[in-house]
């Protein structure tokens, strides 16, 4: 299976979803495909917001 999670820059919600899909993935053992992407190219290789990481981080994600 492959999952896209989309938000506008690509810097906040999508990427912290990503890594929250990917986390159920690896504790799952399934083998599925999970990218984020935006729809729009404002943040094209930046990393994500410093607070989604602190929030994905307090609940034992690691987005960076």
């Amino acid at each position: 299976m492959k999952i896209l999670m989309v938000c506008l820059g690509n810097i906040c919600r999508s990427p912290l979803a990503e890594g929250v899909m990917r986390h159920l993935v690896k504790k799952h053992n399934l083998n599925w495909t999970v990218d984020s992407a935006g729809t729009g190219g404002w943040h094209v290789g930046s990393a994500p917001d410093r607070r989604s990481i602190r929030v994905a981080h307090s609940r034992g994600v690691d987005i960076s």
